[in-house]
């Protein structure tokens, strides 16, 4: 676990603890742990009075935090979604900054048992909470062609969704799908090599965790809660690995900004009270650290900033 730990690089660090505008006694919430890269760096920033809250889905990085976190008076830390953040009573009292990190981290990566990578045999698991729901084997088991294929082209954009599904239908009327090369395989076999540097099962491996994990639903609630919880002047800093993700961060930042929405072709409609202020522009990882991490690449962080009630843009 500890090895683990030194091994994850946390993705821009920096710029993420920045965006949250850390006072030594404001009161802070990372919702995504992971190894405590984030956490680690927004504690050091905290005075005596200050608070850090650690919460994270997956056991084995609220088992990390416990080791690492737990005699510290000003944390405290919580198993569970991040989309649950406002059922904590230790929320109540109001949040000054929210982090999350989404998607999946290196260390669930790095642990082939956990199903999440192709490029290591192991069970087609993908939960990032162990302890409950179902595995992505389980998923392709009993859904049927349709839901296969539009989950694979929904969350991954597999052009190859249709075959890939049809594909999965009839090998598992042989023998269920139960493990990570397996897939893989059977994918490759369906899409063949491609797009150069790319393995034919990126898209569907993403589509499937992201389905397994609820993560774009999680996402939704998740920001809904830590735009109630946050104060006045309080920090939202979301990094993102992938197009709808971002999307989805970048529509609830607009839609919360008081801007009038409506369609060049249609009448403008009625802009809701401001809640939120983007902070900048969205903001990618340097050339550097790209290099340093490739896991980096394709990071996207925005931050926005709770505003008074009633504030119209």
């Amino acid at each position: 676990m500890a090895e683990q730990a030194l091994r994850h690089i946390p993705v821009m660090l920096d710029e993420a603890v920045e965006g949250l505008a850390v006072r030594e006694g404001g009161r802070y919430l990372d919702g995504t742990f992971g190894r405590g890269g984030h956490a680690r760096a927004v504690l050091s920033r905290l005075g005596p009075e200050g608070r850090l809250l650690l919460m994270d889905r997956d056991p084995q990085a609220i088992a990390t935090a416990q080791k690492e976190f737990a005699s510290d008076p000003r944390v405290s830390i919580r198993h569970g979604n991040f989309s649950t953040l406002a059922e904590w009573d230790e929320t109540a009292a109001g949040l000054d900054g929210v982090l999350l990190d989404l998607g999946v981290s290196s260390p669930q990566l790095d642990e082939a048992a956990r199903g999440f990578s192709f490029m290591a045999d192991a069970p087609l698991d993908m939960r990032m909470d162990t302890t409950q729901g179902e595995s992505a084997a389980d998923f392709l088991a009993h859904a049927d062609e349709r839901e296969i294929a539009d989950v694979l082209w929904t969350f991954g954009e597999e052009r190859f969704s249709r075959k890939i599904a049809r594909a999965i239908v009839e090998r598992r009327t042989e023998s269920p799908i139960t493990r990570t090369g397996e897939l893989a395989a059977l994918i490759e076999r369906v899409v063949g090599r491609r797009e150069p540097g790319k393995h034919p099962a990126t898209r569907s491996f993403q589509a499937l965790r992201i389905r397994v994990n609820g993560e774009l639903d999680a996402l939704q609630r998740g920001l809904d809660a830590a735009l109630e919880r946050l104060n006045v002047g309080g920090r939202l800093s979301v990094i993102s690995f992938h197009s709808l993700e971002d999307r989805a961060v970048k529509l609830f930042i607009r839609d919360h900004s008081g801007r009038v929405q409506g369609s060049r072709r249609g009448p403008p409609v009625a802009a809701a009270p401001a809640r939120l202020a983007p902070v900048g522009k969205a903001q990618f990882p340097s050339e550097a650290e790209q290099a340093a991490n490739p896991r980096a690449r394709s990071a996207v962080l925005r931050v926005a900033e709770k505003l008074p009630g009633e504030v119209r843009a």
